[in-house]
């Protein structure tokens, strides 16, 4: 039943609300960090968004949004994100062509790893801005880096692919190269870790046409999913299944690695994108559509986990229903190849909150990054430019970094 005090409350909550959105707006001129007098306001309401942009060169840019967070919102719309973002950093980060990164939080940190030209990976504290490791043990080009959520039970690990044909895991804290997965033939390209049983299992692509599956715990490769004609560039695990978020959930244990309903999804330059169940390796689906290789798959979470987002050299972006293989929407609107995808964390304004979002993104060499509405194939809802010197989108990432009461910064 809705009162008159709940109506006041709903009145001094929201300008609490846009008062700490007017400040946080100035105050990213001045410092990223938390001010005392406005505590009482963010540890209700605040969501930090890191937004990564890698730009195809040597540069990675980072842009800082605050966000409300109400108990009862679940949901940050695409307005806010657009009109409070700001550049926080950029990292000039090897001494060659930037080919990948990803973002991970622990020990209370927000850190950075990027793969390179240069045949280094390194690790990066994005509050100080400074380099806290570098590996230099791949012989080639690294094309995909990850931070393994396996590994981060006894020790932080980042996971690299590349051109030397191999997957090596190392020890961020002091320095040394954990495993080293050999299996492929030529250079490997994607690599994604498994949303099931805490992240134990890890699938690569590779330039030898075909997908592996690898376990972790004993380094073996346990199955090789063969069906594309051409390299397979990107790879991508389906969501951990039913209620249960955790990415440390162990649970699953029907089938023989406790994979049983889940799926990998494959893009290739074959031009084509592909189903694999993990357990028998067998092709469920064969996705034709674009017109040009395959430069990213992802699957969708939630009310969206049965839909792929895909995009391609062929300038367009497009999102298929993986019980049919068929298009439900197409976007086109950049003026060259699409390099990368992603599902953003925001809503349109207006639509009510749920645990599912709306709006994609995609970077292109086209030096642009645009925001779609899934709903509609209509032109693009916001778009983001490059400077001068980029040269082109070549990764994103998003990072919400939730702000815990009783702490003073993040």
């Amino acid at each position: 039943m809705t009162t008159f005090g709940n109506k006041k409350q709903a009145l001094i909550d929201e300008e609490e609300i846009q008062l700490i959105i007017q400040y946080w707006i100035r105050i990213l001129d001045i410092k990223l960090g938390w001010i005392q007098d406005f505590d009482k306001f963010v540890v209700k309401y605040v969501m930090l968004f890191f937004f990564f942009y890698l730009v195809q060169s040597k540069y990675v840019k980072c842009l800082f949004v605050v966000c409300y967070h109400c108990l009862k919102q679940a949901a940050f719309t695409l307005d806010i994100f657009c009109s409070s973002s700001k550049l926080l950093k950029t990292f000039t980060v090897h001494a060659s062509r930037v080919n990948c990164i990803d973002t991970s939080t622990f020990d209370d940190g927000l850190y950075l790893s990027s793969g390179s030209d240069d045949n280094k990976v390194c690790v990066w504290d994005v509050d100080t801005g400074k380099k806290i490791q570098s590996f230099d043990g791949h012989l080639g080009p690294v094309y995909c880096v990850k931070f393994t959520r396996y590994h981060n039970h006894h020790r932080n690990t980042i996971c690299s692919s590349s051109s030397d044909n191999t997957i090596r895991f190392w020890n961020i804290k002091d320095g040394k190269q954990l495993q080293e997965f050999n299996g492929h033939t030529e250079w490997v390209g994607g690599i994604e870790f498994s949303s099931f049983n805490g992240g134990r299992y890890l699938c690569s692509g590779s330039n030898d046409k075909t997908i592996r599956l690898w376990d972790i715990e004993t380094s073996k490769s346990l199955h090789i999913f063969n069906g594309h004609t051409d390299t397979v560039w990107c790879v991508d695990f389906s969501p951990l299944q039913g209620n249960n978020n955790n990415d440390d959930n162990k649970s699953n244990i029907i089938g023989v690695i406790g994979g049983n309903g889940y799926t990998i999804c494959s893009g290739s330059f074959d031009n084509t994108i592909r189903i694999w169940d993990i357990e028998t390796s067998k092709n469920l689906i064969k996705i034709k559509g674009h017109k040009d290789w395959i430069s990213g798959v992802k699957y969708g979470s939630n009310e969206l986990r049965n839909t792929i987002l895909s995009g391609s050299l062929d300038k367009s972006v497009c999102l298929w229903d993986i019980r049919s293989g068929q298009q439900i929407q197409v976007f086109n609107g950049h003026t060259s190849s699409v390099v990368t995808v992603e599902y953003s964390p925001f809503v349109i304004n207006n639509i009510e909150a749920s645990s599912s979002y709306n709006v994609i993104c995609s970077g292109s060499t086209d030096n642009t990054i645009k925001f779609w509405d899934i709903r509609s194939n209509k032109s693009q809802l916001h778009i983001m430019k490059g400077n001068n010197e980029d040269d082109g989108i070549q990764c994103i990432k998003f990072l919400q970094v939730k702000r815990k009461k009783g702490k003073q910064k993040q």
